[in-house]
């Protein structure tokens, strides 16, 4: 699989190099994850990335209106180009305390969003300048700091990134910066909902009988707790948030809650899907509605779903470039919901990869281990130099 890259003498010594830089990239993670991001809010991390992208003099470097950041690294071909992205935003208030903490006995290295995704980013920045000081790889490579992926943000800087690209390109490398080892190439398919009940309300004891939404939202509720999903393909729920009410003695005028549903398979998410807003229907019904309780469901969130098979070339070059620079394969971590989603939908093939191990993910204690960096990144820079030469026909 990396015989032709072997040949390459120029990026052999490029990944030899980065091999080298642990010290370097840890530096550079914690800059990037010093910037408050919070999801709708990286406009401050976009601007440092562009700012970096400009000190190496890289190509059509713009930022557009979703705070994404583009730069190219222009390639020999007018072929398809390789999509490499990483996504600037986080989890975190920008009121969060970023405060670094290094346990040495551990090997870890603790900041909220340190590993998701301020190590993706670095990542990502520390591959254009490598990448700027090759020959010209074999096709246009687009490096794309994304907002939105967190949340809420539901891939809108993903989204916007292939809409404005999608001719351009025939494959995709996503960047996250923790789970070394993965190749996540199926995508997880999710819908997300926000329920809400109004009803008049009133006192809990002179208006006793009058429509809660509280209790209506309860009763809807727990019909969603009882939805039929299958164990193959895995298919989940969950009512992640529910709030309302006003008083202890207040018969509740509006609730809510929001609800989760993923599954691995783009029909068994459908039949989720449906199933729920039956429920939400019987709650809109006259006999309801006659006493003033209205009920909606709105869409929050909509991650498509999509797949390359196991045996895809790029699936196959990720695998065989963990093994070359003596990192573990992990065949369970496939299928997750990341910004390859969107790419993945579309009929682009693409695999989100990992650059270290970490761990807490979205808590004040999240922590990476600095010591696979350097080999997570020479993984990195020959995954992207192989799909390169893949999309330019050099293989």
């Amino acid at each position: 699989m990396l015989e032709k890259l072997s040949n390459t003498a120029a990026v052999v010594d490029a990944i030899k190099q980065v091999g080298n830089e642990q010290q370097r990239l840890l530096e550079l993670c914690i800059s990037v994850q010093q910037i408050p991001a919070p999801t709708f809010a990286e406009l401050t991390r976009a601007r440092w990335v562009e700012d970096t992208f400009r000190t190496m003099a890289l190509a059509d470097i713009d930022t557009d209106s979703f705070d994404n950041v583009y730069a190219r690294i222009p390639g020999k071909s007018r072929k398809k180009a390789l999509l490499v992205s990483a996504h600037t935003d986080t989890v975190f208030p920008a009121e969060t305390d970023l405060a670094i903490r290094f346990d040495r006995e551990l090997d870890r290295v603790y900041g909220p969003g340190l590993g998701d995704n301020s190590t993706g980013v670095a990542s990502l920045l520390t591959l254009a300048r490598v990448l700027k000081q090759l020959p010209p790889p074999p096709v246009d490579i687009w490096l794309v700091a994304n907002s939105g992926e967190e949340g809420l943000g539901d891939l809108r800087g993903m989204r916007a990134a292939v809409d404005r690209l999608q001719e351009k390109i025939g494959a995709s490398v996503v960047i996250e910066g923790m789970g070394v080892g993965r190749v996540v190439h199926q995508a997880l398919g999710s819908r997300r909902y926000r329920i809400s009940v109004q009803a008049p309300g009133g006192h809990s004891w002179s208006a006793f009988g009058s429509p809660s939404a509280v209790h209506v939202l309860i009763q809807l509720a727990a019909g969603l707790t009882k939805l039929v999903v299958p164990t193959q393909p895995r298919t989940t729920y969950n009512i992640g948030k529910i709030s309302g009410g006003t008083s202890v003695n207040t018969i509740a005028q509006y609730a809510e809650l929001e609800l989760d549903l993923r599954s691995e398979g783009t029909g068994e998410l459908q039949n989720v899907v449906e199933q729920t807003l039956a429920i939400v229907k019987r709650y809109q019904v006259p006999a309801w509605v006659e006493r003033g309780v209205i009920v909606k469901a709105e869409v929050i969130g909509d991650r498509p779903s999509g797949q390359i098979a196991m045996d895809h070339p790029l699936v196959n070059a990720a695998v065989a470039c963990l093994k070359q620079y003596g990192l573990d394969f992990d065949p369970s971590m496939r299928v997750s919901s990341t910004d390859a989603n969107v790419p993945l939908s579309r009929g682009i093939p693409a695999v989100c990869v990992g650059v270290t191990d970490g761990g807490n993910a979205h808590r004040n204690d999240e922590w990476i281990d600095p010591k696979p960096l350097a080999k997570g990144m020479q993984h990195l820079l020959a995954l992207v130099w192989w799909a390169s030469m893949w999309l330019g026909g050099e293989l």
